[in-house]
């Protein structure tokens, strides 16, 4: 079994050996190409036997591009740029020694009308990407307004429809988007000119990458420099004044300072033949008589490059205005059914982002209102919370308010009960108050009929002063009569005058011419009726004092009831007036108190006995004082005091009224 299973081993290791001989010698030589295009780098590996055009499709394979007639692969050597001729081996030109070997992907000729032969959108990219590139490289001249807009259409097509919440200030600062000729020329900083493109921008919005690329080409193809090569030549051998350009349109030949505006120009319909030989390069128009135009380049490479780029040109322009073929027909239907599925799929598209917009919106919205409801639930919930701390406080508040409530019906009931006792006590004190009042007027009235009376007691004292006064000069002169009388008769009793005896004391004198009358009766009479009315006024005092007492102690009584009535300040003026009344002294009153004494004495009509005015007239005591005659809150003492001499008598009544009132008599 293992002798089987060796040469079963040994057999397939001789089958593998002759099969990788026989692929090693099948397997042709490569050499390494690396391919640049506008937006990305291949490389290939390429037979020792591919020609230029070999290598060519591959690339345009690889790019998925049909149309191939505007590109080629340019290559720089020594310094000058020349494109990959297709009929010749890649190897048998004149291409860098390098591995691998480089090569750009550019377009080497250009369309008259962008919109109309460029039919596939990686064509339409791969030139805008290019003619992009030669704008912001100076190689086509742009005003500054047009830059900004050529701008604007690039922004579009990398970015898409402008969005302020995404676009933020500051995202075009890593794009180079206008020439560096343009920002010397205005000293505007980069956020201005972001603002200005943003501006365009903006309005922009709806624009697919393809469409916006198209407006860029479209803009870009009325530029004077667009799609012109430019050759230095000269019409002499010596000198290079000129500028030779060849584009779509035909040759034209311009002066070395000025690229814009040619100074002659020759139509490829109306050139007959361009031919060279060596530098020189001639030109003959189509009209015989025509002058033949004939130049001078630098090097034959050049005449060389003229002569392909002019062979590349006139094919183009003579393709133009031949009926398409069927190739170019398809295409063009092709790309406008792919121009219809893409219009229809941007307007779906479009409407796509429209629906997704409002949803978007509605979404935010509905988020917008869920914010908002959970935001309102979460109040609610704290409102509830709130609502049930409430509500406890609230019951336990019911509950001292329900307590609080009886106790306030309580008190509304001793209220009620006060309101009726004050309104009996109302009634009471407005009945007492008139009562007071009644009173106050009866006691106002006794004070005027006092006044009066003292008025007229005044009067009375003022007669009786002058009365006192005659009886004292009448006693005078009894007096002396009597003292002259004595001595003549009884020399021995004018020494001693009360060792007479009673008979003769009581015998009227009437010896020669000189006669005694005192006038006793009237004298008598006249203190009789003193001491009368003197009684009859301390009795009426007497009452009227005991009747204000009363008065005071039932207004003092009242007094803290009033308080609250607001009648206090009314018995305050009452009792003013109460003491402004008993604090008149009768005038009459007053005038005794001139009078220090009443010195009378007689001796037959007058006992020498001290006036009691408590007892019966005339006293039995000579030596007796009076006592107090009676006290009340109006008078402190009343006093009779009696002096007893020889003859002479003095008496002194002290009667006080009021504190502030003192009478002596």
């Amino acid at each position: 079994m293992r002798t089987k299973l060796s040469q079963r081993c040994s057999y397939l290791d001789k089958l593998q050996n002759m099969s990788i001989r026989g692929l090693k010698k099948k397997q042709p030589k490569t050499f390494k190409v690396k391919v640049v295009t506008m937006d990305a780098e291949m490389e290939f590996s390429c037979e020792m036997k591919w020609k230029g055009k070999d290598l060519f499709d591959l690339v345009c394979r690889a790019l998925g591009l049909r149309e191939t007639w505007f590109f080629g692969l340019q290559y720089t050597i020594k310094g000058m740029c020349t494109w990959l001729k297709m009929d010749k081996k890649v190897l048998d030109q004149e291409i860098p020694k390098e591995d691998p070997i480089s090569f750009r992907f550019l377009a080497k000729f250009y369309p008259e009308k962008v919109e109309e032969e460029l039919l596939q959108e990686i064509t339409q990219h791969l030139f805008f990407l290019q003619v992009k590139k030669q704008i912001l490289d100076e190689e086509i001249y742009c005003s500054p307004e047009a830059t900004v807009l050529l701008a604007s259409y690039a922004v579009q097509a990398k970015y898409g429809d402008y969005d302020p919440n995404f676009h933020e200030p500051g995202f075009l600062a890593n794009d180079e988007l206008l020439p560096k000729r343009v920002l010397r020329q205005y000293q505007l900083t980069a956020e201005m000119w972001e603002e200005k493109i943003t501006a365009w921008y903006a309005e922009h919005r709806g624009i697919a990458r393809d469409e916006a690329e198209m407006n860029y080409l479209k803009i870009a193809q009325d530029l004077e420099m667009y799609g012109v090569n430019y050759f230095p030549i000269a019409q002499s051998k010596n000198h290079t004044d000129l500028l030779l350009g060849v584009d779509a349109k035909g040759i034209h030949i311009y002066s070395i300072n000025n690229r814009f505006s040619p100074n002659k120009s020759f139509e490829w319909s109306a050139i007959r033949n361009i031919s060279y030989s060596e530098k020189e390069l001639t030109i003959k128009p189509l009209d015989k008589k025509a002058e033949v135009f004939k130049f001078f380049s630098s090097q034959l490479k050049v005449n060389k490059l003229i002569l392909q780029l002019c062979i590349g040109n006139h094919d183009l322009f003579m393709r133009r205005r031949k009926v398409d073929s069927i190739e170019i027909q398809q295409m063009k239907a092709q790309a406008r059914e792919e121009k219809a599925r893409k219009k229809m799929e941007n307007q779906r598209l479009a409407r796509e982002k429209q629906l997704r917009e409002e949803a978007e919106r509605a979404k935010e919205e509905l988020e917008r209102r869920l914010f908002q409801l959970e935001d309102e639930a979460r109040q609610a919930n704290e409102a509830l919370l709130r609502s049930q701390e409430a509500a406890e406080l609230l019951a336990e508040k019911a509950q001292i308010a329900e307590e609080e409530a009886k106790l306030l019906a309580q008190s509304a009931a001793e209220a009620e009960q006060e309101r009726q006792r004050l309104e009996i006590t109302a009634l009471k004190t407005k009945e007492e108050k008139r009562l007071m009042e009644q009173k106050m007027r009866e006691a106002e009235l006794i004070a005027v009929k006092l006044v009066k009376e003292s008025d007229r007691r005044a009067k009375e004292a003022e007669h009786l002063k002058q009365d006192l006064h005659e009886a004292r000069e009448a006693e005078r002169k009894a007096k002396q009569k009597l003292l002259d009388v004595t001595r003549l008769n009884y020399p021995h009793v004018a020494r001693y005058p009360h060792h007479l005896p009673a008979d003769t004391r009581d015998v009227n004198f009437d010896k020669g011419s000189v006669k005694l009358d005192l006038k006793d009766i009237d004298l008598k009479r006249l203190s009789f009726e003193i001491e009368r009315e003197r009684l009859d006024y301390l009795d009426k005092s007497k009452r009227f004092e005991d009747r204000l007492k009363e008065l005071k102690s039932e207004i003092h009584a009242l007094k803290l009831e009033e308080k609250q009535t607001g009648l206090y300040s009314h018995w305050n003026e009452v009792l003013g007036s109460l003491d402004r009344s008993l604090g008149h002294v009768p005038s009459w009153m007053k005038t005794f108190e001139a009078v220090d004494s009443l010195d009378i004495n007689f001796q037959r009509p007058f006992p020498a006995y001290p006036l009691n005015t408590t007892s019966s007239w005339p006293c039995t005591n000579k030596n007796q004082y009076m006592e107090p005659v009676g006290k009340s809150p109006f008078q402190t003492d009343t006093l009779v005091a009696s002096n007893v001499g020889t003859g002479t008598r003095k008496q002194i009544v002290k009667v006080q009224q009021h504190d502030s009132d003192v009478i002596y008599i």
